[in-house]
């Protein structure tokens, strides 16, 4: 589907037709929207279907008559019944007098803008629209990093609990998608530095400033990306050295086990082999029986205290 925008006096209204210096925001557009907004604006149909292929990466494109800019946002998934993050494409062609959006699904990002929550948002002003759009969209990356680094965190919180080996998958997730989000920052950089010398649209000097801002949200959002991954990674290697911690725990404690089994396994083989009586001490010894259990329960208080003092048990 798609929807048309249009600011009149600070105000934003929806349009029925498009106009000159509205907004076309396409959601998940189909096949025949696609071809309608292409022949109307004489767009390239590859160009303008770009955004729904998840593998495009970020990039600025010049081409005649229009401008293709391309940066990836953050975006909720589902991944081993956890919610995790991932980046998708989000396209922004600029026409003279139009500004198109493309992206696959549904995002905040634009929301804020289609409820009007952005300051001295215009639809009129293309590149001030652009910069406030990637302003949001590192916004939405810190916000998103600083929610990863949460769950982090509650996975930490259960290192010396029940830690289980879904916690180890959660946090490769977790690190995987921060492998996203620092190639996507620095993809979207790069198309920040083309805009600083984009000048085929008249930019207003607070556009600079505006872009100077997103320049440091970017950033900001890029050196958290990495300190993220460095704690996830310290987090990971901490995890694993419980776990197998806990494992050598777990089989240290049953070879004491075995070996306090040993014990009376060996004493009572001997003491039932088929020999004759005079052969086999305490055989004919009243109490003879009672006298080899306390040999043995006291070998294996021997047994246990040794193991105690090298630290076996």
């Amino acid at each position: 589907m798609y929807e048309v925008f249009r600011t009149d006096h600070g105000v934003l209204s929806q349009l029925e037709q498009p106009k000159e210096g509205c907004w076309i925001n396409m959601v998940g557009p189909t096949s025949r929207e696609l071809n309608e907004i292409a022949e109307m604006y004489e767009i390239d149909l590859t160009d303008l279907a770009t955004a729904l292929d998840e593998e495009e990466s970020s990039r600025i494109s010049l081409e005649d008559g229009y401008t293709l800019i391309l940066v990836d946002i953050p975006t909720p998934e589902v991944r081993h019944e956890k919610k995790m993050y991932t980046t998708i494409p989000l396209g922004i062609i600029l026409k003279s007098d139009t500004i198109i959006t493309i992206c696959k699904e549904e995002t905040p990002i634009l929301t804020y803008f289609i409820r009007n929550k952005i300051k001295e948002f215009s639809t009129k002003k293309k590149m001030r629209f652009i910069y406030q759009l990637l302003y949001r969209s590192a916004a939405s990356y810190q916000i998103n990093l600083r929610l990863i680094d949460k769950k982090r965190i509650e996975i930490e919180e259960r290192v010396m609990g029940n830690t289980t080996d879904m916690d180890l998958i959660e946090l490769h997730e977790l690190e995987s998608t921060l492998v996203y989000f620092a190639t996507s920052l620095r993809s979207n950089s790069i198309v920040l530095e083309r805009l600083r010398r984009y000048k085929r649209i008249e930019q207003y000097p607070e556009d600079m400033e505006l872009l100077e801002d997103v320049t440091v949200e970017y950033q900001q959002a890029i050196e958290m990306t990495s300190i993220y991954r460095d704690v996830i990674d310290g987090t990971r290697q901490l995890l694993s050295s419980v776990i197998d911690n806990r494992l050598n725990n777990v089989m240290k404690r049953l070879t004491a086990l075995t070996v306090l089994m040993a014990i009376p396994t060996i004493i009572s083989g001997l003491w039932g082999m088929n020999t004759a009586e005079k052969y086999m001490p305490f055989a004919t010894v009243p109490y003879g029986f009672a006298i080899i259990c306390i040999g043995i329960v006291v070998v294996c208080i021997i047994v246990i205290w040794y193991m105690k003092k090298k630290k076996m048990l």
